[in-house]
């Protein structure tokens, strides 16, 4: 039944507004990616950026065609379709075949945004669902489309060029004698190749210092909420140091798409809570499963499905945060 209209309140003039639309915060974030999506076509070449152009243009192109079917010819311009595709493609391998990236721009935004609420009321990330049915659909092509960069090797390693770092500390004994190999994983030399990005692994995570910087800039605009970015990592960080560790702690900071995931998937504004305290729990739901994942599975990447867990614990999350203040309320 529809209320009365009596009995809908419309507060006093002024409104404040913050001025900060869909539109430009999706442009802001856009721009805070291009250093990642400069450095790896650096690195890995212009194969790389035609991958991540692709993804961009099939979500694009399926978000259009979707809209008009079901709007009649309605354009969406929020630049949101475009932002998923960009994550999409920055978060595969450089050596990808273009037609990968073409079906996870379309699953993207079709059944990972659209089929599961549409804009605004999706529960998952779409790129990283996305992301996670590739997986799922064609390990292989994406297990082995790594490759090395111009100047560097796989790992880094120059022994080894058929792993990238998380798959060889997977796989210690499998690529010499572990004791060695987790030598030269701890050198002062290794993780300068890992800050820098002259390493194997994805287009968008190779340079630590250009995720680090466009998630900076979006802290410092306040475009992402800084609880969910300090949970996740002060988490992910206890979890490490309390776990029986067999390598250092900048080491998993800097290998996989642990920034990437920290900075611009879960502070996704559709699927991360509403409630302070819900985000401060989803940050650190987020960093423990990360951990937690990346020293039990065989996958060696957590990030995928801790944060996909993690979007699926939202509703309960803001739940148990408004029960709370209310039984607090009913206590004053």
């Amino acid at each position: 039944m529809l209320p009365d209209d009596n009995l809908i309140v419309v507060s006093s003039p002024p409104h404040i507004h913050s001025g900060l639309s869909i539109k430009k915060a999706v442009f802001i974030v856009i721009l805070c990616l291009i250093p990642a999506v400069v450095v790896g076509t650096m690195v890995y070449g212009f194969y790389a950026l035609s991958v991540v152009l692709i993804s961009v243009i099939s979500a694009v192109l399926f978000e259009q065609c979707f809209e008009y079917w079901h709007k009649q010819g309605r354009f969406i311009t929020d630049g949101t379709a475009a932002l998923t595709g960009l994550l999409l493609g920055l978060s595969l391998p450089p050596a990808i075949p273009l037609w990968i990236p073409a079906i996870g721009g379309g699953f993207a935004v079709i059944i990972a945004k659209h089929a599961l609420g549409g804009l605004g009321f999706n529960h998952l990330n779409p790129a990283l669902t996305a992301r996670a049915f590739l997986m799922l659909s064609f390990p292989q092509i994406m297990i082995t489309s790594y490759k090395s960069p111009f100047h560097g090797t796989l790992l880094g390693l120059d022994t080894i060029t058929t792993a990238t770092p998380l798959t060889l500390l997977k796989n210690t004994g499998y690529y010499g004698t572990p004791t060695g190999v987790l030598e030269q994983l701890h050198s002062p030399e290794m993780f300068k190749l890992l800050f820098l990005g002259n390493i194997g692994g994805s287009i968008g995570e190779t340079c630590k210092i250009a995720l680090i910087a466009g998630g900076a800039t979006l802290l410092i605009l306040r475009i992402i909420d800084y609880r969910i970015v300090t949970g996740y990592m002060v988490s992910f960080c206890l979890i490490n140091l309390i776990l029986p560790g067999r390598i250092n702690l900048l080491f998993q900071l800097f290998t996989g798409g642990l920034l990437l995931g920290v900075f611009f998937m879960a502070t996704d504004w559709v699927t991360s809570p509403i409630t302070p305290e819900g985000r401060w729990l989803f940050g650190i739901g987020c960093g423990l499963f990360t951990a937690l994942f990346r020293y039990t599975l065989e996958y060696p990447e957590g990030v995928t499905p801790a944060i996909l867990l993690m979007n699926l614990s939202v509703p309960l999350l803001d739940k148990i945060v408004v029960w709370k203040r209310s039984k607090k309320w009913q206590r004053n």
